[in-house]
């Protein structure tokens, strides 16, 4: 059987740079299953931190993408969230805060 792919989402906390932001990375893993797959990331996640002296805050959450081979339009990653909060309020809340880093750094 071939190993799935599993997208690990790893947070990470800036100290060098100003405002000290939080980063989350996710990355692919090609393995057997879900322990595997988060123990391959968070060792990543620790040479991540050492090479860029960011700190890993220790939070990997695994999602496994159901497949052997990915390819264009693979949903490689997926969170359920509940919250009573509307869809405008929720969005401000969780994604659009003001305080993102979007596009090019």
């Amino acid at each position: 059987m071939t190993d799935e792919w599993y997208a690990v989402r790893c947070v990470f906390r800036w100290t060098g740079s100003e405002g000290r932001p939080y980063e989350e990375r996710i990355t692919l893993w090609q393995a057997a299953d879900f322990a595997a797959a988060v123990a391959r990331a968070e060792a990543e996640a620790g040479e991540y931190a050492a090479d860029t002296g960011v700190t890993y805050l220790g939070l990997a959450q695994a999602y496994a993408t159901g497949e052997g081979v990915l390819q264009s339009g693979s949903e490689v990653f997926s969170l359920l969230r509940d919250s009573p909060l509307p869809p405008e309020q929720y969005l401000d809340r969780h994604f659009d805060t003001g305080s993102e880093h979007q596009g090019v750094l």
